[in-house]
């Protein structure tokens, strides 16, 4: 877990002794892949720290397809946003893509964790505002670019995900289908 405090150093300073008391709020999950930690249609009690793996967000359509919102590696945050701040229903399902080592808190742990350590609010404060920052970036990405454009985007940003992420999850959260995304990849060889 010398991850995560790692990654808390990078935006707020706790001694060892403060690392300890935040980490005893987690709980620490290890999951298989293709294993789902939150599914459509259940309360959404839990934010998702990746240390080792990846997540995926994704509801299904009224068709039955599949759309990939969201990646979490290594030191990314992953839930419901809106669900999880109101503890209602999610439309969403979190799931692993790869065998994962997770850190996990509820609201209630939440809450408990600012009481005692003002700093992780203003943690939180700036992993939000990163977060939105990056779901702005993300819809004007679409409306601004081609597809073939928003594909070269994303690979050239995220080269590691093309290497680490299933094609098909990839065309799902570009909003592609994975024969259209080849045919891409065919075009940008040639």
């Amino acid at each position: 877990m010398d991850s995560f405090k790692a990654h808390l150093n990078k935006f707020i300073t706790v001694n060892e002794e403060e690392y300890i008391s935040i980490l005893s709020f987690f709980d620490t999950l290890k999951v298989k892949k293709k294993q789902n930690l939150m599914q459509d249609g259940e309360i959404c009690r839990h934010m998702y720290f990746v240390v080792e793996g990846c997540l995926r967000k994704f509801f299904i359509n009224e068709k039955g397809v599949e759309h990939t919102t969201q990646f979490a590696i290594e030191n990314w945050w992953i839930t419901d946003t809106f669900a999880y701040e109101r503890q209602l229903q999610t439309d969403f399902n979190i799931q692993a893509v790869e065998p994962s080592v997770i850190l996990t808190i509820d609201s209630k742990s939440q809450e408990l964790l600012f009481e005692k350590h003002p700093v992780m609010e203003k943690y939180f404060r700036i992993i939000y505002q990163r977060a939105y920052a990056a779901s702005e970036r993300k819809i004007r990405y679409l409306y601004e670019y081609s597809r073939e454009e928003l594909y070269v985007h994303f690979s050239t940003l995220y080269p590691w995900f093309i290497q680490r992420i299933p094609q098909y999850l990839v065309a799902s959260f570009l909003g592609f289908t994975p024969e259209y995304l080849s045919e891409i990849k065919a075009k940008l060889r040639s």
